[in-house]
């Protein structure tokens, strides 16, 4: 539990500190996530979870898409306020979860397809990872898709002050074990908004 305090005191410092589009994994528009979303829900009615999204702008652009059924999660209730206030009277049509992956509850099989992008490599502790992993289980369906993006081979060895875990995609897929079928991996070399680059490796599984 104060692991998990610590957690959050740092991820509220960062969006109380920092203007949502100055944060290093900001993007203008999440558009490999949007199309492997778009790609593996089944229906615009598909319940989609954006896990540690913070204030991305994914969300906007799945509602733009007509996507109905939408969770927004993280730990962070400032970076969660700066989405809602940002959608205005459409943040009414998300579900919106404060909470830490690892421990948040979570309904079984109320997911259809989980997005994280940006959250696994944070979890360098065995027991981080396995806890997450168990709610992916727990939470996406049989035949669900899980989309995970983390830092790749060439990544950076930390982000925001903090130590990641860098994978190559069947290293990241080896973390989730043989009920999660790799359909495919993508790489994508983002630039922040200070310039510099950062590796990442997304990696698309369904779920057995």
């Amino acid at each position: 539990m104060e692991v998990e305090l610590e957690a959050k005191k740092h991820w509220e410092h960062v969006y109380e500190s920092k203007p949502s589009d100055a944060v290093s994994w900001y993007q203008p528009h999440a558009l490999r996530s949007l199309d492997l979303i778009r790609r593996v829900a089944p229906s615009l009615g598909a319940r989609v979870l954006d896990v540690g999204a913070g204030a991305s702008t994914l969300v906007d652009d799945l509602l733009d898409a007509g996507m109905t059924q939408l969770s927004v999660l993280d730990i962070s209730a400032s970076a969660l306020r700066v989405a809602r206030e940002r959608l205005g009277a459409r943040a009414g049509q998300v579900r919106w979860i404060e909470g830490d992956i690892t421990t948040v509850p979570l309904e079984p099989g109320s997911v259809d397809v989980w997005h994280d992008r940006a959250v696994f490599h944070f979890l360098t502790e065995p027991a981080e990872r396995a806890a997450y992993v168990a709610q992916v289980r727990r939470a996406v369906r049989p035949g669900g898709h899980v989309i995970v993006a983390a830092f790749g081979p060439d990544g950076p060895l930390q982000c925001s002050g903090l130590p990641v875990v860098r994978y190559a995609p069947g290293e990241l897929h080896a973390q989730f074990g043989e009920a999660f079928e790799l359909v495919e991996h993508q790489s994508e070399d983002h630039r922040t908004p200070s310039g510099a680059i950062q590796h990442f490796v997304y990696c698309l599984c369904v779920v057995h």
